[in-house]
């Protein structure tokens, strides 16, 4: 984008809307505004709007492991015979690698994941007695998890707080000029205390949901964009 067509950025906290407007946000007004136009454009709950097809949190945790590097529409064409095979972390774990390698091979880097998944459940099945943890500490413990994917755990099956930090995030969260950090758990500690805690797992979905739809790595669709007046990044004048 030219940068004459970019809005500035007064500083780190405070935004102007428009370029011919004298009024600022406040960083906290900015994700307020983003909060409540995405809402009204992608409606629903944290479970509703998650697109890995899932029925507990053991489910939900293979199905992110293996979204790594992967859409979400091939994980949903794998997981089917996967959970029915694999339905608890103690079968999982006493999976034999080859056999698991075959049914994840289209979600890519297949012989990891199939590692992971199985420390993984490993791991559930003698740590935590068969059962997901509730705590992010607990979580990033587990072979394959890291933040993002504990967060999605946290925010989607648990109704915790959690802010997931994918690619998406972390490219709308910049141009909306929401945050000035780089990687994804400074993101994380930058953007969270400026949402109620239970509005940051859903706000990650929505913001995911738009940059998919909408805010394109490539080319924004900003002429559509129910942001291009209040994003420093649009190309809308």
């Amino acid at each position: 984008m030219e940068s004459n067509t970019r809005r500035s950025v007064k500083s780190r906290n405070r935004i102007s809307p428009n370029k011919d407007e004298e009024t600022n946000y406040s960083r906290e007004q900015l994700a307020r505004i983003i909060f409540n136009r995405l809402q009204k454009e992608y409606p629903g709950n944290a479970s509703s709007l998650c697109a890995l097809r899932h029925k507990n949190p053991f489910q939900l945790l293979v199905a992110t492991i293996l979204s790594a590097q992967c859409t979400d529409e091939r994980v949903n064409q794998v997981t089917p015979l996967l959970f029915a095979e694999y339905p608890t972390p103690e079968l999982l774990a006493q999976a034999d690698p080859s056999h698991l390698e075959e049914i994840i091979k289209s979600t890519g880097f297949y012989r990891a994941k199939a590692a992971n998944l199985i420390a993984m459940a490993e791991a559930i099945t003698n740590k935590f007695k068969g059962k997901v943890p509730k705590q992010m500490d607990d979580l990033v413990t587990l072979p394959g998890v890291g933040r993002k994917t504990a967060n999605v755990i946290l925010s989607v099956d648990y109704d915790l707080p959690g802010l997931p930090v994918d690619t998406h995030v972390q490219r709308l969260t910049t141009r909306l000029g929401l945050t000035t950090e780089t990687t994804p758990e400074k993101i994380e500690m930058d953007i969270s205390p400026l949402l109620k805690p239970k509005e940051l797992g859903v706000f990650s979905l929505r913001l995911i949901l738009h940059g998919r739809k909408v805010c394109k790595a490539r080319k924004p669709l900003c002429e559509i964009c129910s942001m291009a007046d209040i994003c420093p990044s649009s190309s809308v004048v």
